[in-house]
Parts: structure tokens; sequence; C-alpha cells
């Protein structure tokens, strides 16, 4: 319960500036101060930044939206996932820049509101729960009334118990809600030791729901503060695909998960003019740093070649997942029960440099 709790009240301090075009008063408004909590969507803060931009705003239909360093931010991604994504260095606060005219239609999904996050999110129940079941018959048969204290229970990311008692109905696995509901009644009898109640290190098989942002930046560098911004969402690989947990799996690790989710990131072997082959150490492995074959990597990246380059040597500078950077040899189902997001999607940052070996 104690990380789940640290999960869905975690937040990030946001600095929101209204762009200069919407300004009509002299001196422009200063900037919105907001903590947003992570597990939430950025254009549900509407009702907190809008009255304090009103009176500076031109005429016309407001239609809230976000950018940072001049990236439209897609509303569906949750904002602590977006956090992680593009702020390589946390930036705290954060800086963004909000609009309320000038919709980027050609590059956002359109948003009518809190209606548009609510159905994206029950969206996103239906996909884990086809995934995990097969079918999507836990989340069509919820009530209306059962479906209105979920969504409540995110929108206001406070009512943790209320999601529990709703989510356990969907069995959808990942954290074992009804195991921790009981747990949450009876923590305070004796006889009960720390290790018979925790679960999150419980050891699940099936299908786990996973979305994977891929981001490369570019060649290796000593500080994350130096690493290049996303200028465009073609920058971020979107992975959404399952990882597969087998019976005789005992050892999975995060470090497997990924493997599995990036297998080309991963080969053993690393084709050169010569076909050396470059033996990895464990060392490398546990910080999920591996050699790749040449020629794939020339096919999925033609932009990092020239006719100079010899080969290229992709490799993860960094997993995120809820804020944290956890070792890759963590068992994944403690990752999955701990760190999970309340449409039980597990969303994992990569950061993937590539070396250039020259000629």
């Amino acid at each position: 319960m104690e990380a789940l709790r640290y999960i869905w009240e975690g937040a990030i301090p946001l600095q929101i500036h209204l762009h200069e075009s919407e300004v009509t008063t002299i001196p422009p408004p200063p900037p919105a101060m907001v903590l947003a909590p992570r597990i939430g969507y950025l254009p549900l803060l509407a009702s907190q930044i809008k009255p304090y931009f009103s009176s500076t705003l031109p005429p016309g239909v407001d239609t809230i939206w976000f950018e940072y360093k001049g990236l439209p931010l897609k509303w569906h991604i949750p904002t602590g996932v977006l956090f992680d994504l593009l702020c390589a260095e946390p930036e705290r606060p954060w800086n963004l820049t909000v609009h309320f005219r000038g919709y980027p239609r050609q590059l956002l999904i359109p948003c009518e509101g809190e209606d548009s996050i609510k159905w994206s999110f029950i969206n996103s129940l239906k996909e884990a729960d086809y995934i995990v079941n097969g079918n999507t018959k836990n989340v069509m048969s919820m009530s209306q009334p059962d479906l209105v204290v979920l969504w409540r229970s995110v929108l206001n990311a406070g009512d943790l118990e209320a999601y529990l008692r709703i989510s356990s109905k969907l069995k959808l696995g990942g954290t074992d809600h009804e195991q921790l509901l009981k747990s949450i009644s009876t923590s305070s009898l004796p006889g009960q030791s720390t290790s018979e109640m925790d679960i999150a290190g419980k050891v699940m098989t099936g299908r786990i729901p996973v979305r994977l942002y891929v981001r490369n930046v570019g060649e290796d560098f000593d500080n994350l503060e130096d690493a290049p911004p996303v200028n465009n969402w073609d920058d971020v690989s979107y992975i959404n695909r399952p990882v597969e947990i087998h019976e005789e799996c005992k050892c999975f690790t995060l470090h497997d998960a990924i493997r599995s989710l990036l297998s080309e990131l991963f080969l053993e072997k690393a084709t050169t003019k010569e076909e050396s082959t470059t033996i990895i150490g464990e060392e490398e492995q546990s910080d999920c740093t591996e050699q790749v074959d040449c020629k794939k990597t020339e096919e999925r990246a033609p932009n990092f070649c020239d006719e100079h380059v010899q080969s290229y040597h992709p490799s993860i500078k960094l997993v995120r997942i809820q804020g944290i950077e956890p070792k890759c040899e963590i068992p994944f189902s403690w990752v999955v029960n701990n760190l999970m997001n309340p449409e039980y999607f597990l969303h994992i940052c990569v950061f993937v440099t590539v070396q250039q070996v020259r000629c």
C-alpha cells in the first residue's frame, strides 16, 4: 500500500505560461503555479488554469492545449509519463506553455474536455482487459455507478481506496487489489507480519499491458541536461505491446521485459566488416546496455549514418518509470505490482543513445 500511495499521490510542480499570442493585457500575466497529479492528464487542469488567465484572453472559443519547448503535448498520455519522457534532466518546476486558441488539429487528436479524457481512459481499460483476458467483458459489464466512482477516483487522484474497491472487480491481473483491500482493513490487527501482508512482490504470469516510449537522444553524453530536446513526436518510438511472463520464468526481470520488447537492440552478435563478435559483460547487461546488429540498426535509423560510419552501437542510457530509474535486475513482477498506472498499463520511458564507430 505504501508504494501505491506514493504513485497515487505523486505530483509534478508546473509553471504555466500563457502563450504571448493570446495575451491582450499589459503587463502580461505572471505564470500560474500548479501541482499536477502524475496519474492525471494535462487538460484536466483547465478548471484551475482558465480562471487565472481569463481576464487577458482574446475573444473566441476555448480549447486548451499545452506545449513544451515548441512541442504540442499529447493530452491522452498521463502527465507523469510526459514529464519522464520529455525532461531527460527533471525540471522543477516544469515550464509549460498553455494555449486556449489555435488548437493544432493536424498534430493532436481533438480533445473535447473531460469527456474525451474519460473515454480515452476507459478505452485503455478495455484494451488492458483484452490483453489480459482475451476479451473486454469485465470492463463492458461494469455498472454505471461503478464506472463513475472509478473515473472520479482517478480524476481527483486522491481516493485510492475507492479506486481499489472498484478496480478489483475487473480481474485484470497486476496488483492484487482484492488482497490489498483486505490488508487495508486488517493491517492494524495483531499477529499479522509484514511478510504475510505484503503482496507487492507477488510473482505473476500471463500477459502484462505495456506502453513503451523510446526516445533517441543521439550520441552518448555525460549529463542528461545535454540531451537534445524532442522537436516532434517522430523522434519518439511508441510501442504498445504486452510482455508475456511464463510460469517457468522464476526470475523474470525488468531487463528481460525490455529485452522482449526491444529484441532488435539486444542481439549478442554485432556484425561489422570483420564479422567480429562482441561479448557483453555482466555489468553492462545490468545497466541495460548491449550491442546490436549494425545492418538492422541502419535500417531502423538511416538518419544516423553516413558513408564514413562503419557501425552503430545503440545502447539504453536509462529507463524511467513513474519518475524513478529502477535497476534493470529488479523483478518485473515488483515493477508491475507497484508502478502500474490506473488504466492497468505500465508506462516505460527508455532513452537510447547511438555511438557511431567511424572507419
